[in-house]
């Protein structure tokens, strides 16, 4: 498989499940005081990010290297400390995560599927 095509690909399961975090915080509520007092809130965002830290470690150097406005070995590394030490997560750090973070995530993947697929029409 090219690599263009698996990274575009990987890019796109991002996206879902940013979309996923969006639609949770429409549903749940805006607010961490929602947030902290909803356990399946929280797991359902956490698995989420776990899955979001996953695929970003399956895209190439290549792409890494030429979309690299954002951190990707922080999105792995945040996908380890959930799956590794997840009753030890801050509250208030995985709420960060789902405001700010995944609004911005969400964004530049969308930019980079605009930017890919300009790039097949040309």
């Amino acid at each position: 498989m090219n690599n263009n095509f698996k990274d575009k690909s990987i890019i796109e399961r991002i996206l879902n499940y940013c979309n996923d975090i969006i639609k949770m915080v429409d549903r749940f509520g805006k607010s961490i005081e929602a947030f902290e007092a909803d356990f399946a809130y929280i797991h359902a965002c956490s698995m989420c990010i776990i899955q979001i830290g996953e695929l970003s470690a399956l895209l190439s150097d290549g792409f890494k290297d030429e979309y690299n406005k954002i951190p990707w070995k922080g999105i792995k590394s945040m996908r380890n400390l959930f799956a590794h030490n997840y009753e030890g997560i801050s509250i208030l750090k995985t709420w960060n995560t789902i405001e700010i973070d995944i609004p911005e995530l969400f964004e530049y993947c969308q930019e980079i599927i605009e930017q890919i697929e300009k790039g097949d029409k040309d």
